[in-house]
């Protein structure tokens, strides 16, 4: 059996990512592209032997077409996804799900109204490196998880957008609304759910527009850089920094330290993963090194979101935990802009702040 694919937006994630990766997989006859700029659109069905649609109600309704890509910018989330569910589609939805709980919660809801397949391109849980440092972790092989810092952080969103420069629609607050935090650290707040199994509870954290400039040369409307300090439910403690302003080599590192040792991922160019035991026994695993924006390669979400699709199986990134993520974040942001501890409450929905 073989999908049909259609695609909402036609920026640089589409070019170098779910377009290529829809191109490479066996199950795909064809992609279908939306833009609401046609010449994008006919480009990028020119580069992948594709089509067009006229609009987005022409890609939606189209009874041929299985699956759907939202690739659109992110305050259109809620709508398009919202509207490929509810038309039949199954969808895979670019990060963040939303910029707000609310329209999070509306495509969650269209999903169980429409049953269909819904998975959100969190797309770290998806490398080898990270998968075996889970099942390290699972099988307590160096004990429990004490603390853990992670980074994520390139030259900015500028420098690999369609437009190559600072007029990119992440830098603007109505479209990109969380800034670096909603672009990166998303990413990495979803990682660590998955890495440790547990979740983010606490937060507290510094923001600011340290060096983007827009259009005019003023500052960013968005947050470039973000530090902050995170509490799970399981009482782990640790620190988060997320960049935009990364400008000579891309990070995107991860330690865990634990009862019995060290797991160190992606901090060595040769050895993505890095095991070291209290006793200073080291192993080094070999394995792929990690997509970037300057090398990319087949990140394993197209894949797995069409295997979900053709097993009729949930998909591996759930529109509720893609949900957990954004709560956290929102939290992180809550905490910068009114320099508190904020508490998440996951079962509530909401977050809480707290005096420091």
């Amino acid at each position: 059996m073989k999908l049909k694919a259609g695609i909402i937006g036609c920026g640089s994630i589409t070019r170098f990512r779910h377009a290529p990766e829809y191109k490479a997989n066996p199950f795909i006859s064809e992609i279908v592209f939306y833009d609401r700029n046609p010449e994008r659109a006919e480009i990028l069905a020119n580069q992948f032997a594709g089509s067009v649609a006229q609009s987005l109600d022409d890609l939606i309704t189209d009874p041929t077409i299985d699956i759907i890509s939202d690739c659109s910018s992110n305050e259109f989330h809620s709508i398009n996804s919202v509207k490929a569910l509810l038309g039949g589609k199954h969808v895979l939805c670019e990060k963040p799900i939303a910029l707000t709980l609310e329209d999070a919660e509306q495509i969650v809801q269209a999903q169980r109204t429409s049953n269909k397949k819904l998975m959100i391109d969190h797309n770290q849980r998806f490398t080898r490196a990270h998968q075996k440092a889970r099942q390290l972790i699972e099988r307590k092989e160096l004990g429990e998880v004490l603390t853990f810092k992670t980074s994520f952080g390139h030259a900015g969103p500028e420098r690999w957008g369609i437009n190559k420069s600072n007029s990119t629609w992440f830098f603007s607050k109505e479209r990109s609304g969380l800034g670096v935090a909603g672009d990166l650290g998303i990413h990495k707040v979803d990682l660590l759910h998955y890495l440790l199994n547990d979740q983010i509870e606490q937060v507290s954290a510094f923001q600011g527009s340290l060096d983007k400039t827009g259009t005019s040369g003023e500052p960013i409307e968005v947050c470039d850089n973000l530090v902050c300090s995170l509490k799970t439910v399981g009482g782990r403690i640790g620190t988060a920094s997320f960049s935009w302003t990364y400008y000579g080599e891309e990070d995107n590192s991860t330690i865990i330290y634990l009862t019995g040792g060290i797991i160190k991922i992606y901090h060595d160019n040769k050895y993505p993963l890095i095991v070291m035991d209290k006793d200073g026994a080291v192993t080094k695993y070999q394995l792929e090194t990690i997509q970037t924006n300057d090398k990319q390669t087949n990140s394993g979400v197209i894949d797995s979101f069409v295997d979900s699709v053709l097993r009729n199986q949930e998909p591996p990134v759930t529109g509720e935990d893609a949900l957990v993520s954004l709560k956290v974040i929102l939290g992180i942001v809550k905490a910068a802009e009114t320099a508190s501890v904020v508490q998440v409450n996951q079962s509530s929905g909401k977050v809480e702040t707290k005096k420091v």
